[in-house]
């Protein structure tokens, strides 16, 4: 009981990317079908986000996956699907956005933040271990003004 139990939940959880292309998507040329699925890893799911059209099973994905579909029946080559999907739905649906243009700012930022923060961190010990930092000692005036306190 406990085995077939264990071999249901594994079957379950390999299965699930299979399913989420349906048996009416499938292209009959094989080397169609293959540039499509090839195409389909590289294309964000709208609604799941960081899955790609080929392993989710939101209806939009669906939508996605018979598009690119007719697009390499219509003849166009991988590029150009790619290009007609990123048109219509813009360059959030790459999972791998190009490193170009205004994304620089988005590729550089993680790092560009890392230099920054050590840079303030290297700032910060160098002068808080400056051996020359001795306060100053009180004036006559601080000195028994402080005393006067004290005495209250």
């Amino acid at each position: 009981m406990r085995c077939g139990l264990i071999l249901l939940a594994v079957w379950m959880a390999l299965s699930g990317p299979v399913l989420a292309v349906q048996p009416d998507e499938i292209l009959s040329d094989p080397a169609l079908e293959t540039r499509a699925r090839d195409i389909s890893r590289g294309l964000r799911c709208l609604v799941c986000r960081n899955e790609n059209i080929d392993d989710s099973n939101a209806d939009l994905a669906r939508d996605l996956r018979i598009l690119v579909r007719e697009r390499l029946v219509a003849g166009d080559s991988d590029a150009e699907v790619v290009d007609f999907i990123v048109a219509r739905y813009g360059e959030y649906v790459l999972l791998m956005p190009t490193a170009g243009g205004a994304n620089w700012v988005l590729w550089g930022a993680g790092p560009g933040m890392l230099l920054i923060g050590l840079g303030i961190g290297v700032l910060f010990i160098r002068r808080r271990g400056r051996p020359g930092d001795e306060p100053a000692g009180l004036t006559e005036e601080e000195d028994a003004r402080l005393q006067e306190i004290l005495r209250d």
